[in-house]
């Protein structure tokens, strides 16, 4: 597998790097998990988001977060988080923990969307689960996913390996996705091409941007094209 991607259909998704798993103050550093190799993809993922928007691909957002009176948060999962010592739906420096529209389910500042680009609210681990995601996809005949963000482990295996179920060729970016702890990084991305690749392929930063870069985006620009149905320029 090389490392070709065809823009006008292929996806770059970014996984939760949103405040409560990278800044202090949120989910991730209130369960005492070190938030630093989370915070440390931020740059890596400036990067691909930047050759993603130059070549014309879709570009997704996830996050992570429950409805206020935590009705779509599962009691089993509401006792693991009991249990880390951040109780979902807690009180914390960035308001109350994993709840949509608190400033810690937002994202972090560097990677936030530019308007065009999609943003997928998720109540689960995997961005397909009870969400639209699947049907955004489709609507851009998208065949092919470049997944960064964190954690590695959890919401990146989660969303990735129900993509490679429903069919979709998947790149995973090592350098830019990071595990809760740092000895699970490795095995994590080492389980994904077992099997000739079972799970896709994993690739650098380096690698995917000096893939785009090459790449001529055969649509115009996504962006602008979103604009000028909107405004009917």
């Amino acid at each position: 597998m090389d490392t070709a991607f065809d823009p006008t259909h292929t996806a770059l998704v970014v996984i939760d790097l949103q405040r409560d798993f990278c800044s202090p103050g949120g989910y991730a550093h209130q369960a005492g998990i070190d938030i630093g190799p989370m915070q440390a993809v931020v740059a890596n993922t400036v990067r691909l988001l930047q050759a993603a928007r130059a070549a014309g691909l879709l570009v997704v957002h996830t996050r992570e977060g429950h409805l206020s009176d935590l009705s779509d948060c599962p009691a089993t999962k509401l006792q693991r988080s009991v249990d880390a010592g951040a109780p979902i739906g807690s009180l914390g420096p960035l308001g109350r923990l994993l709840v949509r529209g608190e400033q810690g389910h937002d994202f972090v500042d560097a990677v936030r969307p530019v308007t065009g680009e999609e943003v997928i609210d998720k109540p689960g681990y995997g961005a397909f689960h009870r969400t639209r995601l699947a049907q955004v996809l489709a609507a851009h005949d998208i065949e092919a996913l470049i997944i960064c963000g964190v954690t590695t482990e959890v919401c990146v295996h989660s969303t990735l390996r129900e993509a490679v179920d429903r069919g979709f060729a998947c790149t995973t970016v090592g350098d830019a996705t990071a595990a809760s702890n740092p000895a699970l990084q490795a095995p994590a991305l080492a389980m994904i091409a077992v099997e000739g690749g079972i799970f896709g392929r994993v690739r650098s930063t380096d690698e995917v941007v000096a893939s785009l870069q090459g790449v001529r985006a055969a649509v115009p620009d996504r962006v602008n094209t979103w604009v000028q149905s909107f405004t009917g320029a």
